[in-house]
């Protein structure tokens, strides 16, 4: 299993974020181009290349999505549905 975050922001800022929080995964950035950000349907459709939304993707290894959560911009997102898919597909 691996485990990667992606964003748009700048790489700087993205080195300082997973610095400061101390990560233990890779943390990547999709700016300037927002190429995978857009394939997987992370931006905002009323802000199409301003702001990218939160979004959470379980892929397994043949690249296939198997899970896709994208909560209100408002709301912090609970683990446990995402970590009951995993759990679920682990078990396949």
């Amino acid at each position: 299993m691996q485990i990667l975050g992606i964003s748009t922001n700048y790489p700087f800022s993205q080195k300082a974020f997973a610095d400061s929080l101390q990560l233990p995964f890779p943390l990547l950035s999709d700016f300037p181009k927002f190429e995978v950000t857009r394939r997987y349907g992370g931006l905002n459709p009323a802000r199409e290349n301003l702001i990218a939304r939160r979004a959470f993707f379980l892929i397994d290894r043949q690249g296939i999505v198997r899970g896709r959560w994208i909560p209100p911009p408002e709301d912090l997102f609970p683990s446990e549905p995402i970590l009951k898919a995993l759990r679920a597909l682990q078990l396949q």
